[in-house]
């Protein structure tokens, strides 16, 4: 059995059974014991004289991989911010950035397209945070760093740590790296102040969620969010916003590189366009023109004449610049449906002293 990262999936929740998996679940779950214990020795020894800055530092990070809207809340979170004219930084690691190229490839994807959303904000990129953290407080005299992806940033102390949480899918098998998808202990969720629940609008009852995340950390706030669609744009036009009416009832063909391709597709359909056919790429996949041309052929046999993507797939499709390119982009902001005049009251009280 290859386990390639599809295979693993299939294989840590079950889907892969026989002997042979249940004898990789074993091995894998011995690892995990492992790997928690590292996890628990490190994260313990770098909290006890964690670094601080001249700035206000709010992290805003997830427990488990994959996507749970990190980067849709960080940008809702940065704008929030700026309306209260605060100076921000938001400091990324730049997960599969490659240095030799250019453009969204040598950044990541999720800081180029934050960078393109909020140009108020200072975005940099650098694995080491701390060094990033004096960076943006000398060269730009911020007073607000938001770490993205930052709870396993042990090092640094924070004032307020968001974590958000996939509500349709909040911890997976509860078991840790590499038998799970638990990036650090259920227990570390008391470290908390703030507990944002994404996708908290997808259909299944969150009531169980809410009791479990209290009963962990019952002084943290529990916030319900969604993920709003506010328009189509065109993938070579995206300040132009189309109506989220003009393809309702159309047949289209998706596509995306995301950590949760799931609540895309729910996006999508919820708007009444037909999803006739659905592409999912690992996330932060690197596009290259095959894979467009691919699409392409594949929706014109079919004649699809819808072709929808994300934003944070679009930041670099743009950049292989293919001519003619009709592809749509659905522009999804982060909306709170519960819970924000505390949140707000949480955040700014951050200023207060």
């Amino acid at each position: 059995m290859f386990l390639s990262r599809d295979n693993l999936y299939n294989l840590v929740t079950g889907k892969i059974r026989g002997p042979l998996a249940v004898f990789l679940r074993s091995f894998l779950f011995v690892l995990s014991l492992v790997y928690g214990l590292i996890v628990i020795i490190l994260a313990g020894f770098y909290r006890i004289r964690p670094v601080r800055f001249a700035a206000k530092v709010i992290s805003v990070g997830n427990i488990t991989l994959g996507g749970t809207g990190k980067t849709t809340f960080v940008e809702y979170l940065a704008n929030k911010l700026n309306l209260q004219e605060k100076k921000i930084a938001i400091l990324s690691r730049g997960y599969k950035r490659d240095l030799r190229r250019k453009g969204a490839q040598a950044i990541g994807d999720e800081p180029a397209m934050l960078e393109k959303k909020l140009p108020f904000a200072h975005v940099i990129v650098d694995k080491n945070r701390i060094n990033s953290a004096f960076k943006a407080i000398k060269d730009y005299a911020v007073d607000t760093l938001i770490l993205d992806d930052g709870m396993q940033q042990w090092r640094i102390s924070k004032d307020l740590e968001i974590i958000t949480i996939d509500a349709s899918d909040p911890f997976g098998n509860y078991r840790m790296l590499p038998a799970g998808f638990l990036r650090e202990p259920i227990g570390s969720l008391k470290r908390a102040d703030v507990f944002v629940l994404t996708q908290s609008d997808f259909g299944q009852d969150i009531g169980d969620l809410i009791v479990k995340l209290k009963r962990i950390n019952s002084r943290a706030l529990i916030v319900e969010s969604t993920h709003q669609p506010v328009g189509f744009s065109r993938i070579y036009n995206p300040d132009e916003l189309l109506s989220l009416e003009l393809f309702k009832g159309k047949p289209a063909m998706i596509f995306s590189g995301i950590g949760n391709p799931a609540g895309f597709e729910n996006s999508v359909s919820v708007l009444g366009v037909n999803l006739a056919r659905s592409i999912r790429f690992q996330d932060h996949h690197d596009y290259v023109h095959e894979d467009i041309y691919k699409i392409l052929n594949e929706a014109g046999q079919k004649n699809l004449e819808v072709i929808i993507t994300t934003q944070k797939d679009a930041v670099k499709i743009r950049e292989l610049k293919i001519k003619g390119l009709d592809i749509l982009v659905l522009n999804i902001k982060l909306k709170i449906i519960k819970n924000e005049a505390e949140f707000d009251r949480r955040l700014l009280k951050l200023y207060s002293f």
